[in-house]
């Protein structure tokens, strides 16, 4: 089961570090506000991603590279294309894994702590994450774009993540996501050829 959650993190959630300043609080409501009126309007995401794993002990990062479908409310796909097939379905209770064809699924719906997990993984994806109850938030400026840090305040959570890094476009859209473990190494996801509010086909979500 411990593998299972691990993976969860690893494929949830991204920045490369390069000069940032501290948003104002009035600066921060704007982010917060804008980004909710975006996520709000959110029923589907369709994206090309790609991901890096960073481990200490490797001198690369592991590259991987595949394609995100999400449907409102909690439905997300990742279909990992490069360098193997393998894709993880989140849909209603269930989690279904395919790994080149050798399928298998979990039910979360009795699981107190996946079931946030699917929360957490569809929210991050919108962006939507500004619940000061659940995280310790933190406002930057990047460039011509914002970075947001979410540190969980939940003890059982913080044993696998660190802190949340988003990265959103001017426009409010999540445009990378990273993810800090405890020790450091950390899984970032960058996203490209987003479409939102696409019709994505019922058999993109097939088991």
């Amino acid at each position: 089961m411990n593998k299972i959650v691990y993976f969860l993190f690893f494929i949830a959630l991204g920045t490369v570090a390069t000069a940032q300043t501290k948003m104002s609080s009035k600066e921060a409501d704007a982010l917060k506000n804008k980004v909710k009126v975006t996520a709000n309007k959110t029923q589907s995401i369709s994206s090309d991603f790609t991901q890096y794993k960073h481990l200490d002990f490797l001198s690369n990062d592991i590259e991987s590279t595949g394609k995100l479908s999400f449907k409102a409310p909690n439905t997300v796909k990742w279909e990992y294309v490069k360098p193997f097939a393998y894709s993880v379905l989140f849909k209603g209770e269930t989690l279904y894994i395919n790994n080149e064809g050798d399928k298998s699924n979990v039910d979360i719906g009795s699981n107190k702590l996946f079931k946030e997990l699917n929360t957490l993984i569809a929210a991050s994806i919108k962006g939507d994450m500004f619940n000061d109850e659940y995280f310790a938030i933190t406002y930057f400026k990047k460039d011509k774009n914002s970075e947001v840090h979410f540190a969980p305040k939940d003890p059982k959570l913080s044993e696998f993540i660190k802190v949340f890094h988003i990265t959103f476009t001017s426009n409010g859209d999540v445009l990378e996501v990273k993810m800090v473990e405890p020790s450091n190494d950390y899984t970032r996801i960058i996203f490209s050829n987003r479409e939102v509010n696409k019709v994505i086909p019922d058999a993109v979500f097939a088991q």
